[in-house]
């Protein structure tokens, strides 16, 4: 006997007396129960619905909040250069001062040594956070280049930070050079110390707020944009003024060529339908 057969005699052997409704007997068809299952009382359903609600897939507040910091697996040009500027910063705060002052003007972009040796001193002077691990640009540095690189990868977030120290590094001494040779600076300003992350930081401020919605680009490229304006009004050291305003502008520039390079690690969009791919499924290829 199969086994709706057994299931349908078993309905007939537990139907009380006085029944109405049909009764299965063993050579009867059985009859179906109706598609629609019952539904859960409403203190049932709640709890169901908070079991599941851990396993809904949303990050808490504590993961939203690790996303905003580098970590070795997510981030890990970030995260790596993070840990070589902290140890570079404690080194700093910590060693003879002597020994720290002749590392630094070794490490600056000034005209002298970019004339002597640029590669080593460019890549020297990221190595140093001018006013140390507590200043507004290395809070900055942890925050937008983990957001940059959790959109773009570690390679073109490194080709962004230091592409925008390189190119501002430059745009500012070599008009120094020029301006010396020609009397309408003293010698004296060939030699000064200039080191420091800010004009990558800037760069990366600039990239990131084309990634971002519009409604919160905006409001960063505006609060961004004016603290460097007053620092240039200020007029207290404005070579490095003008190198965050330029390097902020390389960031804005760089937008088209940021969002190719994201749409390429994305990938080509699916196509809609089953498996992504319904122009496949039965069509003929002449």
């Amino acid at each position: 006997m199969s086994w709706l057969g057994t299931a349908g005699r078993m309905q007939a052997d537990r139907a009380p007396a006085g029944t109405t409704g049909p009764v299965t007997r063993p050579g009867d068809r059985p009859v179906l129960l109706a598609g629609i299952p019952r539904q859960r009382a409403g203190h049932e359903a709640g709890a169901v619905a908070e079991d599941m609600a851990p396993d809904a897939g949303r990050p808490g507040a504590r993961g939203r909040l690790r996303r905003l910091l580098p970590t070795p697996a997510g981030t890990p040009f970030t995260f790596g250069y993070a840990v070589l500027l902290a140890a570079t910063s404690l080194f700093a705060r910590y060693a003879d001062p002597a020994l720290v002052s002749q590392l630094l003007q070794g490490s600056s972009t000034d005209v002298v040594h970019l004339a002597q040796a640029p590669l080593l001193v460019l890549a020297a002077s990221a190595l140093w956070i001018a006013g140390g691990m507590t200043s507004a640009y290395a809070v900055a540095f942890l925050f937008v280049l983990t957001a940059l690189e959790r959109r773009m990868g570690g390679l073109r977030t490194a080709a962004v930070f230091f592409g925008g120290h390189v190119l501002a590094t430059l745009a500012t001494e070599l008009p120094v050079a020029f301006s010396v040779a020609a009397g309408a600076l003293p010698e004296s300003s060939l030699h000064r110390l200039d080191y420091g992350i800010s004009f990558g930081v800037m760069t990366c401020i600039g990239a990131l707020a084309g990634l971002l919605p519009a409604w919160s680009r905006l409001p960063l490229l505006t609060g961004v944009g004016y603290l460097a304006l007053t620092d240039l009004l200020v007029y207290a050291d404005p070579l490095s003024d003008w190198g965050h305003l330029l390097s902020l502008t390389l960031g804005v520039a760089s937008w088209p060529l940021l969002r190719r390079w994201r749409e390429r690690r994305a990938g080509p969009a699916p196509l809609p339908g089953d498996l992504g791919h319904p122009a496949l499924r039965g069509v003929r290829t002449y």
